[in-house]
């Protein structure tokens, strides 16, 4: 009998890095079934696109790339569109009667089901169980970061209740990985190249208390510091008490980066009432306060909501006094999108657009000055900088981050003299300072025997005082 041959794939995923996540273990699971991903949408003849619901510019965006994708079922290979994903889980039923031209509908909780189901001879249109479902590392599932980082989705879901929210609704409650798996699928990370770990969760430290015996975070970090990696970072921690123990890991261990992502969402005590986020002001305050003084030379990204149905500009000029006293080192600013089956939705003292708008760029233009600030400060440092590659802006320059730059959301490091691989850690020299991003030059190298290096079939990136020396790119691919 002859070999069946394998199917073309490709996929798009939208949204946050823990759906990227989710889209990593469909394309292992689809690839242990046979397929291969292909980088256009015309040669593919099954399109996966994973979509994001958490607010309504990204349904609309996820609805606008489902219709767009959806054409190569007339003018390309594709014979099957498949849409999964939070946008589903929030309006299967009206997706399934507006897209006929989507054959099938996987919910939250479904995708990891996507082999199965495009196996079947018949299966259903719409799957869209009860979201329950967490990965483990049993799983087949391919990093499609570039070879030396990724995510760790260390749990899904989420107990709390924020009232601007509907993750919940889309996620379910909290599941928590175990910490057996969670090392075994770091230790498989690590030996495929992966030298940076990013942990992702909906509450990163709510981690735990769902399994028996109620393990905390600061084991589970304890247990992935035995991992060969070199950075191990926190996303997404929910503003807490957070114990003397989780402190002293973050502080002493030399593994976990000095970066701690923390939504704090406002400062206002009567909107941090109204958005059911549980702590006041100066709770936040104390907490942010304790963990730099306990974690020198900590990076602290934190993002703020503006526009909040109620948010008066006193409530918008105690924000802005906030982040002025704090000087947070990395803030995204949200602006209030009203979401229906939210407990916001129903609130009245509606902020009109213009306004949401016109808080944001002021709290933003007040953090482009707070970061500007900070980055000259560090001209003259020597910093270690896990190198990405050459700039997509420029040949004339590599890029890469520091401990206090997360993938894909913080500024970089641009190196205009020296010599790295992708993925290789190297100390640069900080000789200008911008908005976000700092320039310098690498003054020190680690020894290759020191780490194992793959090998690889092209020179190292080089640069030197802006002139290009080596000119074939070394990006590495996302596998």
């Amino acid at each position: 009998m002859a070999k069946k041959a394998s199917k073309s794939l490709y996929m798009m995923t939208l949204g946050c890095p823990k759906n990227r996540v989710d889209s990593e273990v469909m394309l292992g699971t689809l690839q242990h079934k046979g397929y291969h991903l292909v980088q256009e949408p015309d040669d593919a003849e099954v399109i996966v696109v994973n979509t994001c619901a958490f607010l309504k510019a990204a349904e609309k965006e996820s609805v606008d790339n489902i219709l767009e994708l959806a054409e190569h079922k007339k003018t390309g290979r594709c014979d099957t569109l498949v849409v999964t994903g939070c946008l589903v889980q929030r309006h299967g039923e009206a997706l399934a009667k507006e897209l006929p031209e989507v054959d099938h509908f996987l919910g939250t909780s479904a995708y990891v089901q996507i082999g199965d189901l495009l196996a079947a001879e018949a299966s259903p249109r719409q799957l869209i169980p009860d979201p329950e479902y967490i990965h483990t590392a049993a799983v087949p599932k391919v990093n499609s970061m570039p070879g030396y980082t990724a995510y760790l989705k260390i749990s899904e879901g989420c107990d709390n209740k924020c009232a601007f929210c509907i993750i919940p609704k889309l996620r379910g409650l909290q599941r928590s990985r175990t910490i057996a798996d969670l090392v075994q699928e770091a230790s498989q990370l690590a030996d495929s190249g992966v030298r940076e770990l990013n942990l992702v969760a909906q509450d990163l430290t709510a981690w735990g208390h769902d399994l028996p015996g109620k393990p905390k975070l600061h084991e589970l970090l304890k247990a992935l510091c035995q991992v060969d990696v070199r950075w191990i970072r926190l996303h997404y921690a929910y503003p807490r008490v957070f114990p003397d123990e989780l402190i002293e890991v973050m502080a002493s261990e030399p593994k976990i980066a000095k970066y701690l992502d923390m939504p704090l969402q406002h400062a206002s005590d009567r909107l941090l009432r109204t958005m059911k986020r549980g702590r006041e002001s100066a709770f936040l305050k104390q907490l942010v306060e304790k963990i730099r003084a306990r974690v020198p030379g900590l990076t602290f990204r934190t993002s703020m909501i503006v526009g909040l149905p109620g948010e008066t500009e006193e409530d918008f000029e105690i924000l802005k006094d906030f982040v002025k006293e704090l000087r947070f080192e990395r803030l995204g600013v949200f602006q209030y999108s009203d979401e229906p089956g939210t407990a916001a939705y129903e609130l009245d003292c509606k902020v009109p657009p213009r306004t949401i708008a016109r808080r944001w760029r002021e709290l933003m233009a007040i953090q482009k000055r707070l970061s500007r600030e900070q980055n000259k400060k560090l001209i003259g440092a020597r910093l270690e900088v896990l190198v990405e590659g050459r700039s997509p802006e420029t040949d004339l320059l590599l890029v890469g981050r520091h401990q206090g730059q997360a993938p894909e959301i913080d500024g970089q490091v641009y190196i205009n003299d020296g010599l790295a691989y992708p993925g290789e850690l190297v100390t640069v020299e900080v000789t200008e300072a911008h908005d976000y991003d700092v320039v310098g030059k690498v003054v020190a190298r680690e020894d290759p025997k020191a780490k194992g290096h793959r090998a690889r079939s092209q020179a190292p990136s080089q640069v030197r005082g802006g002139e290009q020396i080596v000119s074939p790119p070394t990006w590495l691919a996302p596998r």
